[in-house]
């Protein structure tokens, strides 16, 4: 996707998951997490519409290897909604932990769209659960919004980021992930995983060098 990218009325930005569980020294933390803001805060300047995801998990979430006698984080098990990657606990609602990062400075972000609040089921997609069939109502208010395009930044790449920009694709939205403005985890080659799926789905992954902010 080449050229200069001018974001109008039709297209949206959904900063994923920027929260101080992810960045280091958090619960989770993304490796060089923390040197996507200033990108994701330029980027987001030039965006009329920007939403804003949060994972808001109770304490004892399913996701959580804690919750699972004698499982560690990153083991991988079987859930009623298929495989779960177990994860330390992380983004606990309330928790300084769950705050978004402190350097994140949109102000004109039009919604804050809190995930994986439900115990017994894990949440990367801005648009459903991980059954793949709850979903969020984000879906709704973008058609309402006349949205058109949807680009994805945050964290991570290979997780929250992937799975939405897989639903968006899904839901007939032209998608663009900015790669340089996103971080991975990769565990158990995730990245390249996540890479493969979202380029057979015709989602384009760029570099935020054509975009405005």
């Amino acid at each position: 996707m080449g050229g200069y990218i001018v974001p109008e009325s039709n297209t949206v930005l959904i900063v994923t998951d920027i929260q101080n569980d992810f960045l280091p020294g958090g619960a989770l933390a993304v490796d060089d997490g923390h040197a996507i803001v200033p990108l994701v805060n330029r980027l987001a300047r030039g965006f009329q519409n920007v939403v804003i995801t949060q994972d808001w998990h109770p304490a004892g979430h399913i996701s959580f290897a804690s919750s699972h006698a004698g499982r560690a984080p990153f083991e991988t098990i079987g859930l009623r909604y298929g495989p779960q990657v177990l994860w330390p606990d992380h983004c606990v609602q309330g928790t300084q932990g769950a705050a978004l990062a402190s350097g994140l400075d949109i102000p004109h972000a039009q919604l804050i769209l809190r995930k994986g609040y439900h115990a017994h089921t894990d949440s990367y997609s801005a648009f459903f659960e991980a059954d793949r069939k709850t979903p969020t109502g984000l879906t709704g208010y973008l058609f309402e919004r006349n949205i058109e395009h949807v680009f994805v930044v945050g964290l991570a790449l290979d997780f929250c980021v992937s799975w939405t920009a897989q639903d968006a694709r899904a839901h007939g939205f032209q998608t663009t992930v900015v790669e340089d403005a996103c971080r991975a985890i990769d565990t158990q080659d995730s990245l390249a995983e996540a890479i493969a799926v979202m380029d057979r789905a015709g989602i384009h992954r760029i570099q935020s060098v054509g975009l405005p902010g």
